[in-house]
């Protein structure tokens, strides 16, 4: 059973009660957003919690055992401090929520209900619905290493060891035509093959997209220009001379890592594993089944 602060228990146990909910939301970016149901601005913990927000939460469904706690918050973007462009963004996603029961007469008397993250944000006309979930979702996440064909590792994670610092793999550079807000020429880096940067990372470090990453869909190198296309379409438009890091890309595959990357000692993936076909397969006179090694 949950063990109240006293004052907020003897609140409980009044026939009147003076009850708000707050919600601390913590970004990715470390930014930290206050908000609250109540219709006077509350203060406590160093967070200012906005009032009149447009929050609006459904009620919170507690499952027992590891089962997911889930409860949705609604709201319309009346609030300075959130905006469409930064859900459109992805700011908000996975962000960590506390949520808060207080007493707005006397903020001492406050309880945090439950911690999770963010989940499903769907959005309609100047509306959004959040999907909250418990830390129990944590569980539900696949954790350790997958038996697959393909690496599963994170180019340049400890894992793969790959140094994107070098000059083959890193570039910068800046957009100088744009077709769209999916696929743009850039300047400066030059002498690359088509799909260099294909399933690589960009990363905007001027413009209205700043510190913003996206994945690249493809690069064709003409020996003029770059022309790079976006998996998804930045959320605010790209403007020419906007600049950029950039990051080879990799297609998980045992030979990409050992032609690209020469890396293939570091492969994490099972390149040899059976498929489906194998079941249907059988030994025959044309193939030396001599024991040697697959892998030269």
């Amino acid at each position: 059973m949950r063990k109240l602060e006293p004052g907020l228990r003897a609140h409980l146990d009044g026939t009147c009660t003076t009850l708000c909910y707050c919600w601390k939301l913590i970004r990715a970016d470390n930014t930290i957003l206050g908000f609250t149901d109540h219709d006077v601005k509350l203060s406590f913990g160093g967070t200012d919690f906005e009032a009149l927000a447009g929050f609006e939460a459904s009620a919170a469904e507690a499952m027992l055992g590891l089962n997911i706690d889930t409860q949705e918050v609604a709201g319309v973007f009346s609030s300075n401090l959130l905006s469409e462009t930064d859900l459109s963004a992805g700011r908000y996603d996975n962000a960590k929520v506390e949520t808060w029961l207080v007493n707005w007469l006397n903020i001492e008397e406050r309880e945090m209900l439950r911690i999770g993250y963010l989940g499903e944000i769907t959005r309609e006309d100047n509306r959004f619905v959040a999907e909250f979930r418990s830390l129990t979702n944590q569980l539900d996440q696949t954790k350790g290493r997958l038996f697959m064909p393909l690496c599963d590792a994170v180019l340049g994670d400890n894992h793969c060891d790959v140094d994107l610092q070098q000059p083959a793999f890193a570039t910068a550079g800046a957009v100088s035509k744009i077709y769209s807000n999916i696929s743009f020429e850039i300047a400066g880096p030059m002498g690359f093959n088509d799909n260099w940067f294909a399933r690589g990372h960009l990363l905007w470090i001027s413009g209205a997209n700043t510190d913003l990453a996206v994945e690249v869909a493809g690069s064709v190198d003409d020996g003029a220009a770059i022309t790079l296309q976006l998996w998804k379409p930045m959320p605010f438009e790209v403007q020419t001379d906007d600049s950029f890091e950039l990051t080879a890309g990799c297609d998980k595959c045992f030979e990409t890592c050992k032609s690209k990357f020469n890396n293939h000692l570091n492969f994490r993936g099972f390149p040899h594993m059976p498929g489906n076909d194998f079941s249907l397969s059988y030994a025959d006179k044309a193939t030396d089944h001599d024991g040697s090694p697959l892998v030269q």
